[in-house]
């Protein structure tokens, strides 16, 4: 069998998260196969990228060249193609972030390989990939077999396999790249940084986040109350945001922002997977919602089958009361 790619994700000079998870995830598949993990980075000035890469597994291959000093998709698939269908790897394992949506569909169409994309758990049986992912909103898991191939790829949900602390030591490998400028009809311009609001979500310890289940903007200020009383920060879902209740930069989720707060109350957010990316690092989730069915209970610490509004004064009478004891 040939070995497990895990291609790296970075931005700013910085190894994203889904990086180390993808490294997880494909050393645990590895070693149950008996063979070899390789990061495919591509980047430049890597050393430092590399430096955090090392122990996560046994072979890093590096293109190193200003073309990918910022994302491009299509300088990244020209370059992979070349890189895969020398090496041959068995299963190439890309994050289903913004980066591999843009990426990983054109190439495996173009490397003619058996791909799926969103997955939460991936595995080998008799020499085929087998993934399980969501259907209905969240509310069924399908486990899919992919036709018999030489060659699979497969994007991996952000927050599906916790990251691990890597005990390896890889064997770097440079490669040079098959191109050495961007097509014309697509160029990289420029990075712009999100602007920071007020709040920034992604440093908080404590979240209460809402949803639809809200019903209307006049009925904010009781969640305002408890937020704070808790000494937290007020988040939402995307519907709250397209009403114009609370800003952009207060939403979590696959469009939003992903947070990993100590503490995460989830109130009226029936728990869509595009919500589920952003918040399911948190250390402790509790959900109320009036629906027993609400996706959001499977990602629940602990989960409250309530109408909100009768649950949020009386949550806040207790934060406040122990507070004063």
């Amino acid at each position: 069998m040939g070995e497990i790619f895990a291609l790296v994700e970075h931005r700013q000079d910085a190894v994203r998260d889904i990086t180390f998870e993808l490294l997880t995830c494909g050393r645990k598949l590895a070693d149950q196969q008996n063979t070899q993990l390789t990061a495919i980075l591509l980047g430049h000035g890597t050393s430092k990228m590399l430096d955090a890469l090392k122990n996560h597994a046994h072979r890093i291959i590096v293109v190193d060249h200003e073309l990918f000093g910022k994302f491009n998709a299509e300088t990244y698939q020209a370059t992979l193609v070349d890189i895969i269908q020398k090496e041959k790897p068995f299963l190439t394992l890309i994050g289903h972030s913004a980066f591999g949506w843009d990426l990983s569909p054109s190439l495996a169409t173009q490397l003619g390989v058996p791909f799926t994309t969103d997955c939460l758990a991936i595995e080998i049986r008799d020499g085929m990939v087998r993934v399980t992912r969501q259907m209905y909103d969240g509310k069924l898991s399908a486990h899919v077999t992919l036709r018999e191939h030489d060659s699979y790829m497969v994007t991996l949900r952000s927050g599906s396999v916790p990251a691990e602390e890597g005990t390896l030591k890889a064997e770097v490998q440079t490669y040079d790249p098959p191109l050495t400028a961007e097509p014309e009809y697509r160029k990289f311009l420029e990075y712009i940084e999100a602007a920071v609001g007020e709040v920034d979500i992604t440093k908080a310890d404590i979240i209460v986040s809402i949803g639809r289940g809200i019903k209307e903007q006049a009925n904010m200020p009781a969640i305002e109350d408890l937020v704070k009383a808790i000494g937290g920060v007020l988040a939402c879902s995307r519907p709250v945001v397209d009403a114009g209740w609370l800003p952009k930069d207060r939403q979590v989720g696959s469009s939003g922002k992903t947070v990993k707060p100590k503490l995460y109350i989830a109130l009226g957010i029936s728990g869509a997977f595009q919500h589920i990316v952003g918040m399911k690092g948190a250390d402790t989730i509790i959900a109320v919602n009036k629906d027993p069915n609400a996706p959001i209970f499977n990602e629940a610490d602990y989960g409250i089958v309530e109408d909100l509004f009768k649950v949020v004064p009386v949550f806040k009478e207790k934060i406040v009361e122990l507070k004063q004891k």
